[in-house]
């Protein structure tokens, strides 16, 4: 069996790692993948990357099934050129994509259908956008409508910042008022009619310790059962996930990004794919064969699908780039990845690139370190310790992913903090 995975991140690359891992034996291939990837697939060229170029990617290695990581191919038709080929593939068409691809559609669409959101109004212009503010209190949530890289939502304390942020994102915006409660990824793997949810994961989107800063493609994120129970699970599915998937007929990965707040749980956005960096820490707890649960995804066959997962709680910890999110240097030299991955870590590379210097840091976001443990205490201690392990000029990463978590289970638990 040949797969190809299309992508470059921590995501892909934990993609190919628990793939590799099928009883299948799958023949790995991934475009373009990073020098991580490398060492578990044979990498494509990558051509101008659109969609028929991926289709002649897969072509050529004669793929049974591609899995698409990011959610730029998705937007564009990746899965409704290659499902017109005859090839199987795991993600949304272009027309379910949109719910990622334009905020505005998506949050229409929420309305709609009755999904439970917060309330929201949208402007075609910066002019709109700063009179909508009047019909909001602070802090409040102004969204870029296309795709940002997780990085096109401001929360504004006040007006002043506020009109920053319309000024700043420009284009077409949603207002969105501002939810409190605790937020919570729930990631669903449907084939258009059955639906299958992932383990729950957490992610750390603000640059600084403390959710402070401003947002990133995500910091950190840890998978733990206990972060939703089995009946407040079941509420997203039956309130949210389901009710999409009715609608739309979407197939592939549906990422719920929610809020669970004291009415119960509200809609912030849905990703058309995987997370990342979630996908890092709910892949290292899944048990059960990948392969298997994908290919039933991309021809239909998930009903009775089940998955397994460890009882253990897995951490990542992002390594990112001195001045991520905004300006950065690449080219820097890193250290130390074999180290830290001899402590029982998994170091999934997410923008690195071999140079002159070796390994060198190619992106924002360079490495997810990522570890597992009995509890989420251990979890977090076990990565923590291989990133101590790791060096590169001016890394930066967060002292606090999981903390919040761990703080939460303590309390109910009277254990204290």
């Amino acid at each position: 069996m040949n797969i190809l995975v299309i992508g470059s991140g921590g995501r892909e690359h934990a993609l190919v790692w628990k793939l590799a891992q099928s009883k299948a034996r799958p023949r790995m291939f991934a475009i373009p993948g990073n020098p991580g990837i490398a060492k578990l697939a044979t990498l494509l060229p990558v051509g101008d990357g659109s969609p028929a170029t991926l289709l002649a990617a897969a072509q050529s290695v004669s793929a049974d099934l591609t899995v698409v990581g990011p959610e730029a191919p998705l937007v564009a038709g990746v899965v409704d050129i290659f499902r017109a080929a005859g090839l199987k593939i795991v993600g949304p068409t272009a027309a379910a994509a949109q719910l990622e691809g334009s905020k505005i559609f998506a949050k229409q669409f929420f309305e709609r259908i009755g999904i439970p959101t917060a309330r929201f109004l949208t402007a075609e212009h910066a002019g709109q956008a700063i009179q909508a503010l009047t019909k909001f209190d602070y802090p409040v949530v102004i969204k870029a409508d296309g795709l940002a890289a997780g990085k096109g939502v401001v929360i504004a304390p006040d007006r002043s910042a506020a009109e920053a942020a319309i000024r700043d994102l420009g284009g077409r915006l949603v207002i969105e008022e501002f939810l409190t409660g605790e937020e919570v990824s729930l990631i669903a793997l449907t084939d258009g009619r059955d639906v299958a949810a992932l383990a729950p994961a957490q992610d750390h989107k603000r640059v600084f310790d403390r959710d402070t800063g401003p947002n990133t493609g995500g910091m950190g994120a840890y998978c733990d059962s206990r972060i939703l129970s089995e009946e407040e699970k079941q509420r997203i599915l039956d309130t949210v996930i389901r009710p999409t998937v009715e609608a739309t007929g979407f197939t592939g990965f549906l990422y719920a990004g929610l809020m669970m707040t004291a009415s119960g749980p509200k809609l912030l956005e849905y990703n058309v794919r995987l997370g990342d960096p979630e996908t890092q820490p709910i892949l290292y707890n899944l048990r059960s064969d990948l392969v298997d649960l994908l290919m039933a995804a991309a021809t239909g066959e998930l009903s009775g699908a089940r998955m397994q997962w460890s009882a253990a709680s897995a951490v990542c910890i992002v390594l990112a780039s001195g001045g991520y999110p905004g300006k950065f240097e690449t080219g820097l030299s890193i250290s130390g990845v074999e180290q830290a991955e001899s402590t029982g870590a998994t170091v999934f590379h997410a923008g690195t690139r071999t140079g002159a210097h070796g390994l060198e840091t190619a992106a924002g976001r360079v490495l997810g370190v990522t570890a597992g443990g009995a509890d989420l205490a251990e979890a977090i201690a076990n990565a923590y310790a291989a990133v101590g392990k790791i060096q590169f000029t001016a890394m930066h990463y967060r002292c606090d992913i999981g903390a919040k978590g761990l703080k939460r289970y303590n309390k109910n638990t009277g254990m204290g903090t």
